[in-house]
């Protein structure tokens, strides 16, 4: 990438010679822009905000700044990046969104995410650390940029306006006003489930913001809650890219017996199902871990995973993330463990499992969603 400050070597994480997917965009090059060209220049305690793969903190680790991010991967990368570019340890201050913000915020530096809700909730949280003369500025490319967003930095932070686009790429800025009276945080939103998803009808859900379908129940999780395994033979079972963790506490619910595991890449998904499950009182052993899917899980070593996953990296549309799943998936079954997955028709899954698994079994399908099913022989 190049930039005012050099030219860094950056990349995802895990790190894939066949991804052609970039670490930064257009936004991330246009915000470095126009800080090396701003008097005056940046100084005092800097803060990151949504930094996707580290490109912002890497090209501005001089400033000693801090990074806030939700991504497990995307802090990975982080590290990778700045140890890369030769940056020393401790530079640069890694923290997630589950974490205290920074006291005092001199210059905040958000990339735009595409959850408004992830936004608003950091926008609240950050609010008290800003002060009047704080430096505002926002970035993202021009179609994650709406009205809701802008109306969002005015109702928390204070007035707001955005630059020119360049290729296809937008700056916010933003005054603070330490006169606005900020609304409360409306963050984490609990909701209670309708009465035909199974074993966890009628109980709770709690959602932190930032995770997928947060104030209602995303209609594939509703037909995969009606079309799960039955319970009652114990074992450990796996909701991998749990989000709120409700098919595992369905599970849990149908099997006390079962050893859960929840794991998402997402802090904020992590939370939302240790809350979930704990709000609903289940008795039975879970475990909890952010990380990329099931990277250190043993093999062999799981009877039943259930995973809905997803096919976004961000903007870009990717079957990555769901290959990485099924394969870490095959690893950690035991022979005859199930790997169970609910996805769009035309995703085509069950392509992907014949060739893992050699089999594939349909469970349920509508005109939308599909549930299938793969043994580990």
């Amino acid at each position: 990438m190049t930039t005012p400050w050099g030219e860094p070597v950056l990349s995802r994480f895990p790190e894939d010679p066949r991804d052609r997917l970039r670490a930064w965009d257009a936004s991330d090059e246009y915000l470095l822009r126009h800080l090396a060209e701003r008097r005056p220049p940046l100084s005092g305690a800097v803060v990151v905000v949504g930094d996707r793969w580290g490109a912002l903190v890497t090209a501005l680790a001089a400033h000693r700044p801090t990074q806030i991010t939700d991504s497990w991967l995307g802090q990975e990368a982080t590290r990778a990046n700045l140890a890369r570019n030769g940056v020393e340890p401790g530079t640069v201050r890694l923290l997630t969104t589950r974490d205290a913000p920074p006291e005092r915020t001199d210059v905040l530096l958000v990339r735009v995410p595409k959850s408004l809700a992830l936004l608003e909730d950091q926008l609240l949280r950050l609010a008290p650390s800003v002060h009047p003369d704080t430096v505002v500025v926002g970035t993202g490319m021009v179609k994650e940029i709406h009205t809701s967003t802008l109306k969002l930095f005015e109702r928390i932070l204070g007035p707001t306006r955005t630059s020119l686009a360049e290729k296809k790429a937008r700056l916010v800025f933003c005054t603070p006003d330490p006169s606005l009276v900020r609304p409360p945080n409306p963050w984490p939103y609990r909701y209670t489930l309708p009465e035909d998803v199974g074993p966890v009808s009628g109980r709770t859900v709690v959602n932190h913001a930032g995770v997928f379908c947060a104030d209602r129940l995303d209609i594939g999780t509703r037909f995969f809650l009606r079309h799960l395994p039955a319970g009652g033979g114990g074992g450990r079972v796996v909701d991998l890219g749990c989000g709120n963790g409700v098919v595992g506490t369905a599970m849990a619910l149908a099997d006390p017996k079962a050893e859960v595991l929840f794991v998402d890449e997402s802090f904020q998904a992590v939370a939302s199902a240790q809350d979930t499950y704990r709000a609903n009182d289940v008795s039975g052993h879970a475990e909890f871990r952010v990380g990329d899917g099931l990277t250190g899980v043993p093999s062999g070593s799981v009877d039943l995973v259930l995973n809905n996953p997803p096919f976004h990296s961000h903007q870009a549309t990717t079957d990555a993330t769901a290959w990485r799943m099924f394969t870490g998936a095959r690893r950690t079954l035991r022979p005859g463990g199930e790997l169970w997955v609910v996805g769009n028709r035309h995703l085509g899954h069950h392509v992907k499992l014949r060739r893992l698994f050699g089999n594939s079994e349909v469970v349920a399908s509508d005109p939308k969603f599909v549930v299938l099913r793969a043994v580990r022989r």
